[in-house]
This record gives structure tokens, C-alpha cells and sequence, in this order.
């Protein structure tokens, strides 16, 4: 089944071509569009400030990522649990930028935007005209929101796997699919606990059998008689 990763990162600010840096990245698999549980989570120190207007969006100071490691401490873990798999990122250029950004300084290739499903451009396609945000789309789905007072990357990651769900019209699915398992597995216990009757015999009284000898002496070439 395809495995796709929904990724999203947190930073100091807007352009990483100004030297602003990503302070968390959050990484949930998806396997065959449902979430499997597995994750990929850090704070990273992005050795300089937050900024006032960045902590404000997502409430991560300078003084909390001092003891946090930097980036090329955990690069390889980032990168062996994306592995090749699809990224899924809501606003894709503007998170692959800063992924790449950290990756060029490290020296490592860019992640190519061809690797990228941008949640942003599939709302726009399917709900043309309507708010395409993280926050509209989780309300559109009725996907609970009260745990996200500020943005963090973990939880946003999480939000968003449920929301490109919804975009491939597939959480119904997913439940129904869900429910069918669980049916089965009751039948299947079911029948492991229920008793074995043996066969019963319900032999043809005499009548029965001169009634059916006359209405097999009326049929034309029945095909039993080409297997005799």
C-alpha cells in the first residue's frame, strides 16, 4: 500500500532567504490514506532569535530552543523516516523552501517539488472560491480543532493528514472499511466459538420420489444425461 508522509514545519519567520531558520519539524505517516500512528517530531535550535511576530503564531521562544539540538543533529532521522515516500504539505512551497534551505547549508541535494502534494491547490480545485486555510478545512470536515491554540508542526501535521483524507473523499471509506473488519472478526469469532451440528437427513417419501420420476420422464435431453 502507498506510504506518504503530511509534513509541516514551524520557523522564525517568513523568507529562509533572510536568514530565518525552522525551529520544529512534525512528519505523520499515512499507509493506504489512513494514519498508521508513526511519527517523525523535533524542535530544532535555529542558532538566532524568534522573533516577536513568529512567536506570537507559534508561541516557540529563543530561550526554549537553546538546549534543542540544531538541524544536522537530526537530519539523518528526518531523513530515514521520510525515506522516497510522497510528501503531503499544506502550502508546499513555502515549507519545501526551508527544508531545502537547512539542506543546502548541510551541503545535501534539494528535495524536489515534484516530491510534493500541496493540500493548498487541491482545496482550491475542489472548493473554488471557498477559504482554503488549515483551520477552514478542518471546520468544512467537522475535524476537531480545540486542541490547536497556536500552530505547532506535530499537531498541524496531524490535522492535515485528516484533512487530505477528507480532500480524497476517503474517511468514509476508512470507517467503513474500519466497521467491515471489525464485523469480521466477530463472525470469525462467532464461528470459532459456536458448536458443530451434524448433518441431518430428510429422506423423500414414495410420493415424492413417483412425482419427481414423472417429471423428469417430461423433460427433453436433461443435461445430466450427457454426463452418464
Amino acid at each position: 500500500m502507498k506510504r506518504e508522509i503530511v509534513l509541516d514545519t514551524e520557523t522564525t519567520g517568513l523568507d529562509p532567504a533572510s536568514g530565518h531558520r525552522v525551529v520544529e519539524i512534525g512528519c505523520v505517516e499515512v499507509i493506504g490514506g489512513m494514519r498508521t500512528g508513526a511519527f517523525f517530531h523535533s524542535y530544532l535550535n535555529p542558532e538566532r532569535d524568534v522573533p516577536d511576530e513568529a512567536y506570537r503564531v507559534h508561541g516557540i521562544s529563543t530561550d526554549f530552543l537553546k538546549d534543542k539540538p540544531i538541524f544536522a543533529e537530526k537530519v539523518d532521522e528526518f531523513f530515514e523516516f521520510i525515506a522516497s515516500d510522497t510528501l503531503v504539505i499544506h502550502n508546499a512551497g513555502f515549507d519545501m523552501r526551508f527544508i531545502n534551505a537547512e539542506l543546502d547549508r548541510l551541503g545535501f541535494p534539494a528535495l524536489p517539488m515534484s516530491r510534493a502534494i500541496d493540500t493548498v491547490l487541491i482545496a482550491r480545485k475542489k472548493f473554488p472560491g471557498s477559504p482554503a486555510s488549515l483551520d477552514a478545512l478542518c471546520k468544512r470536515f467537522e475535524i476537531d480543532l480545540s486542541a490547536r491554540t497556536k500552530h505547532g508542526a506535530l499537531l498541524d501535521a496531524e490535522l492535515l493528514a485528516d484533512v487530505y483524507l477528507e480532500l480524497l473523499g476517503g474517511r468514509q471509506v476508512a470507517l467503513l472499511l474500519e466497521q467491515e473488519s471489525k464485523n469480521t472478526d466477530a463472525l470469525r469469532d462467532v464461528g470459532a466459538t459456536s458448536q458443530q451440528r451434524a448433518p441431518r437427513d430428510f429422506p423423500l417419501n414414495p410420493e415424492e420420489l413417483e412425482a419427481h420420476a414423472l417429471m423428469q420422464a417430461k423433460l427433453k435431453k436433461p443435461l445430466w444425461d450427457e454426463y452418464n
